[in-house]
């Protein structure tokens, strides 16, 4: 395996990339972002709403009723891994694009439904219920939209430009959420607090629709990807499931298990983050509701503009060194920052936006690091079911989790703790990582391995096609 500091030597023997035309890789980064920025569309929705939608759909005082709320926010991560299970075997199978059409209908379709389900008061406990399966659907939908929509957006991207292009499905994410906050924020704003506990936090679920109406206008413009169409040529394309889960057992464990730590540091961060901290911030810090909406949103905002220098800067020092990076900083400062936080509206933001900034090496990173852990012909697969079933256990549950924690112990600063071990969990994973910055990821061998195709010199254009 060559080191970060080798140089490595292009063997020109082997056939070069093509250069995809720049209208179509600009439509498959926009067909990507789109389907993530519904999903965190949703999230964000729900994370910000969490408390108008404890009050109208749950049972209970209002630390029962929230509680509730949370719980069945994770409860959607609970069937990401059948999703997973499902869509990505299917996806290696019929294609990426045929099954991102589908996902992207459902998640869209799911959101939407959330704002019309009636209130506890009008049909008792048939309101959980109903929110609770819309919850798994928009899970099960989910389970096969990110590991898809990152697959396409690395299949698309020339080996060199990977890490810029594929921060843009990141930069989807960040968009998605800030904007269903934003609309959040802004309806709370304008309604009083009954008009928005009776009827105003159900229309930012509405947009949900003509989001992934977009996503499959998008999506059906474009073809599979190049990577995929030439496995297909070959042949080499999996027949079957079964055949799939043995290969993926057999010879795909290790990747598996690495993938799966790498996510445990990724989502613990990002949900802690991005879905707990208004709760955090409103119940445990004592910032008003706004306040506490606002100050992750700045966060995020500061973080979108960093998201493509980050991406672009692994293309050229390669992906682990920035991990490491993020890892290491996000230890040290994790107690400091919350302690910051815990101080005032600016001590909120400030620590907010540090710890943020520390999480974009990280986040900049997945789509170009994660389908590159994997061949071809199992990549889907092997992305989806290691993302979702890390993701179930350890990610979405983190705001139930740390919620729970905090009320039971009494420490506000068990959500840096939680970061801190999850980091070290990334850690063990991340050494084993083979680097694939400039690899191409086409073959059925595992990119950045002595079997794979090497890495390609940065400023060296090629000069044939594939």
């Amino acid at each position: 395996m060559r080191g970060f500091g080798d140089k490595p030597e292009i063997d020109y023997s082997e056939p070069a990339e093509s250069a995809p035309d720049p209208g179509v890789l600009r439509r498959a980064i926009a067909a990507s972002a789109i389907g993530n920025a519904t999903e965190w569309f949703d999230y964000g929705i729900y994370a910000y709403g969490v408390s108008y939608i404890s009050a109208a759909i749950f049972p209970g005082d209002t630390h029962q009723a929230t509680l509730l709320a949370l719980a069945t926010f994770a409860v959607s991560f609970l069937v990401r891994p059948l999703g997973g299970f499902v869509w990505g075997p299917l996806g290696d199978r019929l294609g990426r694009k045929h099954v991102l059409a589908i996902t992207i209908v459902l998640m869209a379709g799911a959101t939407f439904c959330v704002g019309l389900v009636p209130s506890y008061a009008a049909i008792g406990l048939w309101a959980p219920a109903i929110m609770v399966v819309l919850r798994m659907v928009q899970g099960f939908s989910t389970g096969g939209e990110y590991g898809g929509a990152a697959t396409f957006m690395a299949e698309y991207a020339p080996s060199r430009r990977r890490g810029f292009l594929g921060s843009f499905l990141e930069f989807g994410t960040l968009s998605g959420f800030s904007l269903g906050a934003l609309l959040m924020l802004g309806f709370s704003m304008l309604l009083t607090d009954d008009q928005m506990g009776s009827w105003g936090w159900r229309l930012p679920f509405m947009v949900a629709a003509p989001l992934g109406l977009i996503g499959v206008y998008l999506r059906s413009r474009l073809e599979d990807t190049p990577v995929f169409r030439e496995l297909e040529q070959s042949g080499d394309k999996e027949q079957g499931a079964v055949t799939q889960f043995k290969d993926l057992v057999g010879e795909y464990w290790a990747p598996v298990l690495r993938l799966g730590g790498l996510v445990v540091a990724l989502n613990v961060v990002n949900y802690t983050l991005l879905t707990y901290m208004p709760t955090y911030l409103e119940r445990t810090i004592g910032l008003s509701s706004n306040h506490a909406l606002v100050v992750p949103i700045i966060g995020m905002l500061t973080m979108m503009v960093f998201l493509p220098f980050a991406g672009h800067i692994s293309d050229r020092v390669g992906r682990k060194p920035m991990w490491w990076f993020s890892l290491i900083g996000l230890f040290i400062a994790g107690v400091p920052m919350f302690l910051l936080m815990g101080t005032n509206m600016v001590g909120a933001v400030i620590g907010f936006a540090v710890l943020g900034l520390l999480y974009v090496p990280q986040l900049s990173t997945i789509s170009a690091t994660f389908p590159a852990m994997f061949p071809t012909q199992v990549r889907y697969a092997g992305f989806a079911i290691a993302y979702n079933v890390s993701t179930s256990l350890f990610g979405g549950t983190a705001p139930a989790v740390n919620d729970w924690l905090v009320s039971l112990t009494g420490d506000h600063l068990v959500p840096a703790y939680y970061m801190m071990i999850a980091c070290v969990i990334g850690a063990i994973a991340l050494v084993k990582v083979p680097e694939t910055a400039r690899c191409p990821i086409g073959g059925t061998e595992i990119p950045g391995t002595p079997e794979a195709p090497p890495q390609l010199e940065y400023d060296v254009e090629p000069s044939t096609a594939s």
